[in-house]
């Protein structure tokens, strides 16, 4: 099996490296494991989605002069 670096899953995810490591640290990648003191990820893990949104959609939208819809 290959493994990829934080900073490889990052740009295949179009999230920061540090994302990356927050989700390993909190086991949302299944198969991520410690290295020392990195993270190496399957090469075919899946991007876990956004837990810090529960219906998927945020609820408030901003208009383009900054006021809530």
């Amino acid at each position: 099996m290959k493994y990829l670096s934080t900073f490889e899953v990052a740009e295949k995810w179009g999230i920061s490296p540090r994302r990356v490591g927050i989700l390993c640290n909190n086991d949302r990648i299944p198969g991520a494991q410690r290295a020392g003191s990195r993270w190496i990820i399957p090469e075919d893990a899946e991007k876990p989605t956004d837990a810090r949104i529960k219906s998927g959609k945020y609820i408030k939208q901003k208009t383009d002069r900054g006021e809530e819809a």
